[in-house]
């Protein structure tokens, strides 16, 4: 079974170029375009990782994080932060219970392997 990843953004535009760039190295995709969506994808659907942007309306993406740890059977779920606000964000990101950060724009040459690590391939 192919793994899934959750992707949590509120520009349309992102969430759809991650989408088509994830489903192209095989895995398959959620969306969700808030915090609030992110919390309920994650109990109705249980991904294999999350990529969590930190901005958004409704919620947002330390808020989420820190909700989605507090339930059950997501300690090893891996939850990436990704910003466009650089590392200044990364130790909030971390406190918050995500296990790494990742900049926007996305540097496509190591985006793959950046994955395949937190998934086990």
């Amino acid at each position: 079974m192919r793994k899934t990843i959750l992707i949590v953004e509120d520009y349309a535009d992102a969430r759809s170029f991650m989408k088509f760039l994830i489903e192209s190295y095989g895995y398959r995709t959620l969306e969700a375009s808030n915090g609030q969506q992110a919390v309920e994808t994650v109990q109705q659907e249980h991904p294999d990782l999350v990529l969590m942007d930190l901005a958004m309306p409704v919620m947002d993406g330390l808020t989420a994080t820190r909700i989605i740890r507090g339930c059950d059977g997501t300690a090893r779920l891996p939850i990436i932060a990704v910003t466009a606000h650089g590392k200044s964000f990364y130790k909030q990101a971390l406190e918050a219970g995500c296990d790494d950060l990742i900049n926007k724009p996305i540097d496509f040459v190591a985006f793959e392997p950046f994955l395949n690590q937190y998934l086990g391939h």
